[in-house]
């Protein structure tokens, strides 16, 4: 059974900063692209960043230069750093990551994190 959880969520002020984490454990064989996304309330959920397993990234416009993805592939651990933080990036996020266990590949989601940008 493999699991992703997320943790490092909470209340945070506007220009404030947090990081989430991400650990996979379970049984499998190796980890390839982890992402994050979120979903705001009453919005559907979008991506935020991914990393390759080689440690490439890509991010949404929008967190270019605020948020930073990396991961320890020892710890099977991604993170999102956020910096700047804004009302706006108030959503339940989500770490998502391709897990192969050595005869295919399977999409697994974490429960997601509440982090809430507020004064």
């Amino acid at each position: 059974q493999v699991q992703l959880v997320e943790s490092g969520g909470g209340l945070v002020q506007p220009g404030g900063s947090l990081r989430l984490s991400c650990a996979a454990s379970g049984n499998f064989f190796a980890i390839d692209a982890m992402a994050w996304y979120r979903q705001a309330p009453g919005k559907q959920r979008e991506l935020v960043a991914t990393i390759t397993s080689g440690g490439k990234s890509n991010y949404a416009d929008t967190m270019k230069g605020r948020f930073t993805i990396s991961r320890d592939n020892a710890k099977n651990t991604v993170y999102l750093q956020m910096n700047s933080l804004k009302p706006e990036d108030t959503a339940v996020y989500y770490c998502n990551a391709d897990i192969g266990n050595g005869y295919s590949r399977v999409n697994y989601w974490g429960q997601g994190t509440q982090v809430t940008v507020s004064s």
